[in-house]
Parts: C-alpha cells; sequence; structure tokens
C-alpha cells in the first residue's frame, strides 16, 4: 500500500504542479518615451513617458489597443465585441511662457470619462471617448476613432492604424484658441471666443512586436491638423502650429500573474 501511494503521489505530483501553475491573466507591460506637443495647437514638442499595458486571460489574443487612446477598463462586454467602461485622458499646461505671448495660462487638465467600442468585424474596430476635465480647462472633450486591425501569425504582432476626429466643447476650445480682450491687446489681434465643435482630425499608428514570448517592442506615431476655429485662432496662427505630431517607442515585457488549477480555468466563460 506504501509503495501504491508512493507512485501514486510522483504520477500526480507534476499533473497538480502544472494545474496550479495555469496564470489567470496574461500581462503585458512596457515603458519607452514619445515626443509630443507640450499643449493643443503647440509649435514645440517635449519628451513624456509612454507608458504601456495589457491585459488578457490565457489563450485569448493580445488586445487591439489603439495607441492615443486613454487608460480604460472593461466593465460591460466582451473584448471582442461591444464594450463600455471608464477611461481618462490628459492636457498639458500651457503657460505664457511657454507660447512667448501674454496669451492665457491653462493648468494641467485631467479628464476623466467613459469609452464605447465595438468591433464591426474582426478587423475593424470603432470607438468614441466622452471626457471632462476636472483641472485646467474644465471643459469637456471627446475623440471619434476607427482602426483597422491587423495580426501577425501566432500573435507575433498586432498593428492599429485609423483615422481620428477630436472635438471640445466651448470651454475647451475658449481655453486652449480663444483670444481674449486682454490677449488681444498683448498680441494685437482681434478677440475670439471659438464655439464648441471639431478641432482636429487625423490619423494614429501602432505596433506590438514580440521579439520573444517575454520581450517585445511597441512602437506609435500620429498625425492631427487643427481645423474649424482652432486653425483660425490668433494663437495657433502666430505662436503655434496647426500640424500637431506625436511619436514614441517602448519595449515590453510579458508575463503571467495568479495562479489557478487548469480545470477550473476550463470551467470559467470566455468573454
Amino acid at each position: 500500500m506504501k509503495r501504491l501511494l508512493l507512485i501514486g503521489g510522483l504520477v500526480a505530483g507534476p499533473a497538480l504542479a502544472q494545474d496550479a501553475a495555469t496564470p489567470s491573466r496574461i500581462v503585458t507591460i512596457g515603458a519607452g518615451v514619445q515626443a509630443v506637443p507640450g499643449f493643443p495647437g503647440d509649435a514645440g514638442y517635449q519628451a513624456a513617458p509612454l507608458i504601456f499595458a495589457r491585459v488578457r486571460r490565457p489563450g485569448e489574443p493580445i488586445p487591439a489597443r489603439s495607441p492615443d487612446q486613454g487608460p480604460s477598463i472593461r466593465l460591460i462586454g466582451p473584448a471582442n465585441g461591444l464594450s463600455v467602461g471608464p477611461t481618462i485622458g490628459f492636457q498639458g499646461r500651457r503657460r505664457n511662457r511657454d507660447v512667448g505671448a501674454e496669451v492665457g495660462n491653462v493648468a494641467f487638465s485631467v479628464e476623466p470619462g467613459m469609452f464605447v467600442q465595438g468591433f464591426v468585424t474582426p478587423a475593424l474596430r470603432l470607438r468614441a471617448e466622452l471626457r471632462h476635465g476636472v483641472t485646467g480647462h474644465r471643459g469637456v472633450v471627446g475623440d471619434v476613432a476607427a482602426d483597422y486591425v491587423l495580426r501577425g501569425a501566432d500573435d507575433r504582432y498586432v498593428a492599429t492604424v485609423g483615422p481620428r476626429a477630436r472635438f471640445g466643447g466651448a470651454r475647451f476650445n475658449r481655453s486652449y484658441f480663444g483670444v481674449s480682450n486682454a490677449a488681444a491687446a498683448a498680441i494685437g489681434a482681434e478677440p475670439s471666443t471659438p464655439d464648441g465643435g471639431l478641432h482636429a482630425a487625423g490619423v494614429a499608428a501602432g505596433l506590438l512586436f514580440q521579439l520573444t514570448p517575454r520581450w517585445g517592442l511597441f512602437a506609435q506615431a500620429g498625425i492631427d491638423r487643427l481645423t474649424g476655429d482652432a486653425a483660425r485662432s490668433a494663437i495657433v496662427r502666430r505662436f503655434g502650429d496647426r500640424t500637431q505630431l506625436n511619436a514614441g517607442a517602448a519595449i515590453t515585457y510579458t508575463f503571467g500573474v495568479g495562479r489557478r488549477r487548469a480545470d477550473a480555468t476550463r470551467a470559467q466563460p470566455v468573454e
């Protein structure tokens, strides 16, 4: 009997260890640097950290995420269908000395909000974000995006590319593109109070490439072109630039977190 128990333990041990070693989530994180305009309409660029994060269940493909979308949490809906959740965006501060004229300061803006996205086909994703600044401009801002998703064999890489439309409420547009009476007197221009609406359109692209199962590279690039009242703003025409570029790269690392038995993993539904 002791011999049978010993043999059974030797056989069952590796299987139990394999079950226990199954991760509950696969996490891909990355860090790098990007060059971005300091604020909407800025003619110059500044270096900013580029933080990358993806979380998925074992067996799921790497999530398709456009490089310009805000950090988000999917609360409702599957990853490959219609989903909704909270997101957050940021806008850089603008100081008079950054512009080179007394056009008014705008503090760093934090913009919590919500997103909704859906896959029309496995290769076409639509997404919209609506956010509200709680600091800085304190206005409403939103983005509408369409992305073509391209995946390599065995999920070796995933790329996204597509057009963008960026909207701002009157308070947002007036903060960055409006010319107050004081600013008009300082720069010798007519005062202007932009209304809400489309303020930029462009294209964004991103690529995640797995060099090994653990290590990878992420790269992104985008271009926006200011339009409407934003493009006609004396602040942009005299001190800024209608063309807003961005580009960045990061090194990524993939690992498993959490442990659960393989049979329990199979019993749970996959979103």
